[in-house]
């Protein structure tokens, strides 16, 4: 295993041919990952989250800042010494090689192509699928997760100490997907390895990570695990970035050291902050309930939505051109056009300066 340190890493594309601006990919990014501990690195598109895998993985090179193997610089360590293994979204696989080929070319390199076999059937144990029947295959007579099947068992056919992920289910159906993710949670606990892993997908982020790095604009904005970050977000941007459905809105004003948000009520704030600013309150639609007629505030159903495998039902409503949320029963039978009463859980109200986006607490 190996622990990766990211010092003060700063990343610019510049594009002279075509005359445009210069992209700031990364901007002095510091991250400790411990040897053994999975990240993922979690973000909208663009934020800078395969740029800095390649960076870990030596692909591209810092403009400034370093990049530690065990407190050894990345570029002291000869390519071949550095233990990584790095799966893709675009599985990037040989055309005119069978997967035999593909999965045991570092065992060739090295004249250990015997141990294929055995490590192909480790591999199945694991991840209880039986991949040996697509070692035979070239790449054009697999399927989209025969393909990725192949580049993990790949990835792991090597003396593996770094394991580095690259969206690798993003052009699989979603089915798959899930079961892809189990295959490779039983990967990683068997492999004791490093691993980074990008994604923008919540769920593979919960279902892999040991933590969470969050990535706004080649910045970190919050870590830590998935629960953490969802039930105590630092900024706005992280609670609308985590969680689904996605979290409510109400805009107010602050008076007398309370959130005035007019018919949606007032609350206390957790501390002081300037009379008068804008504040938003962020609550998730699970803290919206209906009361009966004549308590709460009034708004009016405008889509009635089923999550059946989930076992609830999402009401969009809205009340003077603003709207939200709620969560209620499957079983919950309000139409779109009905007149409905809420009542917010002020205790699971998050307060968010609404210049800055960063958390009052």
């Amino acid at each position: 295993m190996r622990a990766i340190t990211l010092e003060n890493i700063s990343k610019t594309y510049y594009d002279k041919s075509r005359q445009l601006t210069p992209v700031l990919a990364i901007n002095n990014f510091d991250l400790h990952i411990a040897a053994g501990e999975a990240v993922v690195l979690l973000g909208p598109s663009g934020c800078g989250k395969t740029t800095l895998l390649r960076l870990i993985a030596g692909l591209e090179q810092p403009d400034s800042g370093r990049v530690l193997y065990n407190q050894t610089p990345l570029d002291a360590i000869p390519v071949g010494e550095r233990g990584i293994g790095m799966v893709f979204q675009n599985y990037v696989l040989i055309p005119h090689w069978e997967s035999r080929r593909t999965v045991g070319f570092f065992l060739r390199l090295r004249d250990r192509e015997d141990e294929v076999p055995a490590h192909v059937e480790t591999v199945a144990k694991i991840t209880g699928v039986d991949i040996e029947k697509l070692m035979g295959r070239l790449p054009r007579h697999l399927s989209g997760g025969e393909k990725q099947r192949v580049s993990i068992a790949r990835a792991f056919a090597r003396d593996l100490e770094l394991l580095l992920f690259d969206e690798p289910f993003a052009n699989l159906d979603a089915k798959f997907r899930a079961q892809a993710r189990v295959e490779l949670k039983r990967l990683i606990q068997a492999f004791n390895v490093t691993l980074v892993y990008v994604t923008h997908d919540q769920v593979e982020a919960m279902s892999v990570a040991d933590r969470i790095v969050i990535m706004k604009a080649g910045q970190i904005v919050q870590s830590g695990t998935y629960q953490a970050l969802h039930d105590e977000p630092n900024s706005l941007f992280v609670a609308e970035f985590l969680g689904r459905p996605t979290i409510n809105r109400f805009w107010g004003r602050v008076s007398q050291g309370c959130w005035d948000g007019s018919y949606m009520g007032r609350a206390r704030l957790p501390c002081s902050h300037p009379e008068g600013s804008e504040v938003i309150l962020g609550i998730r639609p699970m803290f919206v309930r209906l009361v009966a007629a004549g308590e709460g505030t009034p708004a009016t159903v405008e889509r009635s939505i089923p999550f059946y495998a989930e076992k609830y039902r999402l009401l969009e409503v809205w009340l003077r051109k603003r709207r939200w949320q709620i969560q209620v029963e499957l079983a919950d039978q309000h139409a779109p056009g009905d007149t409905i009463h809420c009542q917010l859980d002020w205790d699971k109200a998050q307060f968010f300066d609404a210049k800055t986006g960063a958390r009052i607490a």
